[in-house]
């Protein structure tokens, strides 16, 4: 069965950093992209970043020159790292795989969140 686990969320001080990897398990034949979106109190969820797997990324605006996102398509693993971490980035973080190929067919995966808070 396939699972992704989402681990580095924590308390940080604004201006700090906090390095998020998510892993896929299971039997994964290919994983299409992979990505980081986050809910933040009171509002919608939004793609944080996403990553394509020949490697093209893409940033929503508030985070662009601070967070960058890689994978390690060897240990079906995304990483994400956030630096200059504001107040507003405040919010869980999930992971996403988007048409990942298991004995099971194809799928999209979440992570179960975790918890970045970022305090002024």
């Amino acid at each position: 069965q396939v699972q992704l686990r989402e681990s580095g969320g924590g308390l940080v001080q604004a201006g700090g950093s906090l390095r998020l990897s998510c892993a896929a398990s299971g039997s994964i034949f290919r994983i299409n992209a992979m990505g980081w979106y986050r809910r933040a109190p009171g509002k919608q969820r939004e793609l944080v970043a996403g990553i394509t797997g020949g490697y093209s990324t893409q940033y929503v605006d508030s985070v662009k020159g601070r967070f960058t996102i890689s994978r390690d398509n060897a240990k079906n693993t995304v990483y994400l790292q956030m630096n200059s971490l504001k107040p507003e980035d405040t919010a869980v973080y999930y992971c996403n795989a988007e048409g990942l190929l298991s004995p099971g067919g194809r799928g999209d995966y979440w992570g179960q969140g975790t918890q970045v808070t970022v305090s002024s």
